[in-house]
């Protein structure tokens, strides 16, 4: 068993640090607004600040909404970088620049430290049942003496490469994913304002080359008009702006993945920002003028 920290405790980060503590591990816990008391009365160790975690633990995980979070929860006052020694372990799992991930990793292994980048892909589902997707950007062997963390949150683990390599990875994902939901409610609207039963036209492209994932959870989610919170719009959004800020950088064109951002936009100038990201077809059919399983 070991000693650990965990550092953001919203909707990924508490059932992940769970899986931990359920695990047996010693988990040192600190989240703006203070550790859930569910976490603690498991067994968690609510911490003041992120250095105190990082002085108790040996391999300090983070799990933050955005770049500038991760940048504030490592080198602010009081932050991890202060309660760091040599020989110990930072894993951001945060799903945050490529760019200045790399910066962050340079910065923590200057202080005798090792550091992952290691984003996920599983949603809140994924995350208390184990079964996340995890991406890991780093040296070998930092990445084997963290690995048996990652198998008690997750199911595939890839090192992909180098630090900044994982949360390419996951900017990678991020822009399938995007472009799959913009594809099924392209063809959901399509069959629907053609005067075809979506559902019915769902349950048929389920037994084809067309099958997906997207197409059989996002698809009813369009169906049956629950945009309820999941995966929201904003996150989206943020990812898919890394993805086309790094592209600037590197000279590539991803014209797709700027329309997707566009739809984005456009869901969120409608009051969707916190709408679950299937919600993209609203976009869509805000321009047909028509709804998924509406009367033709």
């Amino acid at each position: 068993m070991q000693k650990l920290g965990f550092v953001g405790l919203g909707i990924m980060g508490a059932p992940m640090a769970a899986r931990l503590i359920a695990a047996g591990h010693t988990v040192y816990l600190h989240t703006l607004g203070g550790a859930p008391a569910a976490l603690v009365e498991a067994g968690g160790k609510a911490c003041a600040s992120g250095k105190e975690v990082a002085q108790h633990a040996d391999i300090i995980f983070t799990m933050v909404p955005d770049t500038p979070h991760v940048a504030a929860a490592l080198f602010e006052a009081d932050g991890i970088a202060e309660g760091l020694a040599a020989g110990k372990i930072v894993v951001d799992m945060s799903s945050i620049s490529p760019i200045e991930t790399k910066v962050f990793a340079e910065r923590i292994k200057a202080l005798g430290c090792g550091y992952l980048d290691a984003p996920v892909s599983g949603g809140e589902v994924g995350a208390k049942g184990g079964t996340l997707s995890i991406m890991v950007g780093g040296d070998e062997a930092t990445f084997e003496r963290v690995r048996p963390l990652f198998e008690v949150m997750g199911k595939n683990i890839t090192l992909v490469g180098a630090n900044g390599d994982g949360q390419t990875a996951k900017v990678a994902n991020q822009m399938i994913v995007a472009m799959n939901i913009e594809a099924v409610g392209e063809a959901l609207l399509f069959a629907s304002r053609a005067g075809a039963d979506p559902a019915k036209v769902r349950q048929a492209l389920m037994g084809g080359f067309a099958s997906s994932k997207i197409l059989e959870v996002h698809g009813e989610r369009m169906i049956n008009r629950t945009f309820n919170p999941g995966f929201r719009i904003e996150l989206h959004q943020k990812d898919l702006n890394l993805a086309l800020s790094a592209a600037r950088a590197l000279g590539v064109s991803l014209p797709n993945t700027a329309s997707c951002q566009e739809l984005f936009n456009t869901c969120a100038a409608h009051g969707g920002k916190g709408w679950d990201h299937s919600g993209l077809v609203r976009a869509l059919e805000i321009m047909a003028n028509f709804e998924v399983g509406q009367k033709a």
